[in-house]
Parts: C-alpha cells; sequence; structure tokens
C-alpha cells in the first residue's frame, strides 16, 4: 500500500504518548457502490488470520494487516478488553473526515464462549479498512506519529492499487473429514443424557454442540469461502476475525447512538428444497410448542439482561420465520434505548451483558453452562462467543459466532461446529439432523 503503516504491537505498548495516527477519508468511486464481493476481492492476502471482515447485504467492513492486537482470555476477558480499549482510544490521533458508524477507529474482535475457555479473546486492529456504508465506500489507514517530525501519511491507494496488489485467489484443495469430541452416534447419547436432565428439572433447556475436524493439503486461502457465503447466505453476517469465519444470522447486539438493536433466532427446522413443502415446515415451525417455548426462553433471556440499563424495549409479539438457504428459524428483533445513565456502556459492554443467550447456552444459564461441559466434552473456544466490530466511539456491532469454522494457526486444520437447543420435548434424531443443516454452510463452501 502506499501509506506508510507501523508494525503491530499490543495495547501495552500504545499506554505512553500518541503513536498511530488513525485517518478516514471517502474513496472516489466513480459513482460505483461496492457490493460484499468487491470489498473481498481487494482483501490482498489469502491467510485467514490476515483477513478482517463483517458484511452483509453492500453494508460492512473488510480489514488487513494488524496495526494492534488485545487479547484477553478468563472471566473477565470483557471487561478486559474494554478497559484496554479505551486506553487505546485515548492514544490515538483520529482525522475522521466522514463520521458514519465503521469509520474512525476501528477493532475487529473475537471472543471465548466459556469463562474458562483456553482460547483467546481478540480485539485486533488492521492497518487499512475499506468499508461502505450509507451508498459510500470510505478507507480508513493506520500509520505511525512520529513525535520529532509528526505524522506520516500518504495519500489513500486507489481502488485500481488496492486491485493490483491483491494475490490472486486460488482454490482451495480437497478435505479430509476428521472425527470430533464426539462422533454422531455418541453425540446423540450425550444429549439423550441431557433430555433426561431436563426432564429431571434439574434446567429448563440447554444448547448442545457438536464439532468436526477438516484437514487441507495446503493452507486455506480464506477469500473465495468468505465470497461463497456472501453469496450463498446474503441475509447474514459473513466475518472473518483472527481465523474465525463463517456466516451468522443471529445479531447479538448493535449500538448505534445510544440505540440497542439485537436479533434472536431459537427454533430451527430443516429444508427440504422443495419450495411448496417448505412453506408447509415454516408453517408447521411458527406453531410448534417445542421450538416456541425454546424461542419464548432466548427472548426472555435478553429482555432480561437488558432490562436493567435500557429505557424502554420493544419488541414484537410474536416471531417471525427466517428462511436460509438450508435452514429456517423463529426470530425475533428487539431495539431498546440506553438509559442516560447508561450511555456509555460500549457496544462490547452490551455484547458481554447479554452473553450467553439461551439461544446459545440455555436457561438457567449457569447451570445449562455447567450441562454443556459435561456432556460436550470439548473447548468450543470461540465458537458461540461475540463477534463483530467496535469503533472509538463504543458503537459497533457483535453477531454471535454461528455457522463457523476456526482456522488453526497452520492454515490447513479447521474446526467446523453446529449446535441445537435441548428442551423436554426434543428428539435426538431431530437434533441430529438439524446439527447436520446447521453444518451444510461451512462443509459446502469448503468443498467437503
Amino acid at each position: 500500500m502506499s501509506a506508510s503503516l507501523p508494525e503491530s504491537r499490543s495495547a501495552d505498548s500504545l499506554s505512553s504518548s500518541p503513536s498511530l495516527l488513525v485517518r478516514t477519508r471517502e474513496l472516489d468511486t466513480a459513482g460505483t457502490v461496492l457490493t460484499d464481493r468487491d470489498l473481498l476481492e481487494l482483501l490482498p492476502q489469502p491467510e485467514a488470520r490476515a483477513a478482517h471482515v463483517w458484511v452483509r447485504r453492500g453494508e460492512g467492513l473488510v480489514g488487513w494487516g494488524e496495526a494492534a492486537r488485545i487479547t484477553t482470555e478468563g472471566p473477565d476477558r470483557f471487561d478486559a478488553a474494554v478497559r484496554a480499549w479505551r486506553e487505546m482510544a485515548e492514544h490515538l490521533v483520529v482525522r475522521d473526515d466522514v463520521k458514519l458508524p465503521g469509520t474512525g477507529a476501528v477493532a475487529f474482535g473475537a471472543f471465548s464462549f466459556a469463562r474458562t475457555s483456553t482460547a483467546q479473546s481478540v480485539l485486533v486492529v488492521p492497518q487499512v479498512v475499506l468499508g461502505t456504508r450509507e451508498g459510500r465506500t470510505c478507507i480508513t489507514t493506520i500509520s505511525a506519529v512520529d513525535d520529532q517530525t509528526g505524522p506520516t501519511l500518504g495519500p489513500p491507494p486507489s481502488l485500481e492499487e488496492m486491485r493490483a496488489q491483491a494475490r490472486s485467489t486460488r482454490t482451495n484443495g480437497p478435505v479430509q473429514v476428521l472425527p470430533g469430541a464426539l462422533d454422531a452416534e455418541r453425540w446423540v447419547e450425550q444429549v439423550q443424557a441431557v433430555i433426561a436432565r431436563i426432564r429431571a428439572g434439574e434446567v429448563s433447556k440447554v444448547v448442545m454442540a457438536r464439532e468436526e475436524h477438516a484437514r487441507l493439503a495446503e493452507p486455506l486461502d480464506v477469500r473465495p469461502v468468505l465470497t461463497q457465503l456472501v453469496d450463498s447466505y446474503p441475509t447474514c453476517w459473513t466475518f472473518a476475525v483472527d481465523g474465525l469465519i463463517g456466516a451468522t444470522p443471529e445479531l447479538l447486539v448493535r449500538r448505534e447512538r445510544g440505540l440497542v438493536s439485537s436479533r434472536v433466532l431459537a427454533g430451527t427446522i430443516p429444508r427440504t428444497g422443495d419450495d411448496e413443502a417448505d412453506l408447509m415446515r415454516a408453517a408447521s415451525l411458527a406453531r410448534s410448542s417445542k421450538d416456541l417455548e425454546e424461542h419464548e426462553f432466548a427472548v426472555q433471556s435478553l429482555a432480561d439482561s437488558l432490562r436493567p440499563v435500557v429505557s424502554s424495549t420493544s419488541a414484537q409479539d410474536a416471531p417471525f420465520v427466517l428462511h436460509l438457504p438450508n435452514v429456517m428459524h423463529l426470530a425475533t428483533d428487539v431495539t431498546a434505548v440506553l438509559a442516560p445513565e447508561h450511555a456509555g456502556l460500549t457496544s462490547l459492554d452490551l455484547a458481554a451483558r447479554l452473553h450467553p443467550t439461551a439461544a446459545v447456552c440455555g436457561t438457567p444459564t449457569a447451570d445449562s453452562a455447567e450441562v454443556i461441559a459435561e456432556h460436550e466434552q470439548m473447548d468450543r473456544g470461540r465458537y458461540a462467543g461475540p463477534v463483530g466490530w467496535i469503533g472509538s466511539d463504543g458503537d459497533g456491532e457483535w453477531g454471535i459466532a454461528l455457522r463457523c469454522a476456526q482456522v488453526e494457526p497452520s492454515g490447513r486444520d479447521l474446526r467446523l461446529f453446529a449446535g441445537c437447543g435441548i428442551v423436554s420435548a426434543s428428539d435426538p434424531a431431530a437434533e441430529l439432523r438439524e446439527s447436520e443443516a446447521k453444518l451444510a454452510p461451512m462443509r459446502s463452501v469448503l468443498g467437503m
């Protein structure tokens, strides 16, 4: 790139004098509005850990390079990340000529699901961020600030320069499928055991996840995978953060100028591929007492978590059916307004307050988490944790990392995940079929 960019640094290295200049400018695209595919095509490198992506329906962000990184872990991972991000933001020089959501200083983040997980949670500040919002395309560059000579910043690269520097994508080769912590038969046995505990009154709902491993002959080129996800799941938020890639239909929380919004999904049925049959299945899903019970748990969990910090909350009276290519979900959109005394809460603070939702953990939360730890027999890592972005003003968007895979440091090994909500009326065989349907997006784009 033509801009002068610093080496990657930790949060600690930014705790002295201002050291990074963040500059956002609008790009002249000659009247062309960049699509999600256009943004992905500008990613210069194939490595999964070098791509930072959050896009949906023509609006979003892609970034590359690494100007700074915050890593946290354990029960305090969210609070520690917010504190470090606030400190970092205080030591950035931000020149934002556009002032739209997602401009200025931005960090992409992915957080572990469990308090006890060994997986690190991260916030990554890219060296370059390209975004589209309200039909406008903007570029943010991060450059070093020299105390002696002042900030060094060249002209922004043109779209032609970025296209020229993006390496050609390559076709990912054959994929070897390997068992996860539990094979299908043993997972069904664990689901049966969980149903017995629910019927015994220990918990009301438990979300049981399963994993699948994949191995490639060569390191994954993440760009065609993300492009296929964008094409196949346009209503989902396609993401990539530090090797975690996927397309989630579930928005955990968005904070934008004091307005809070969320999309709750719980209750699922696989699609058949036959439009008439799927309409009948959608109608049965909307009437299913088992799925409506599961969905009500999830909506109530979110509302209870938000209530102490908002002045008002609004949700639909009944869920709608969200149609995706592989499954259909019961969905409810919830909006709220932050109470004046809590106006300083960032989007990441809110994500921490909401995580884990009943849609990915269960009810009651603490008891369900214990059941999960015993019966899943794996560390979820960042699966079902918050994934998204945050700005220096605290606004941002956080989804739940679903329909995803974690690319391991080798670039060749991946963990794929899917989860199902288990209640007293659940049928283990049906839950296995549902998990297969939820694994389909990542299986398909990887050519499995």
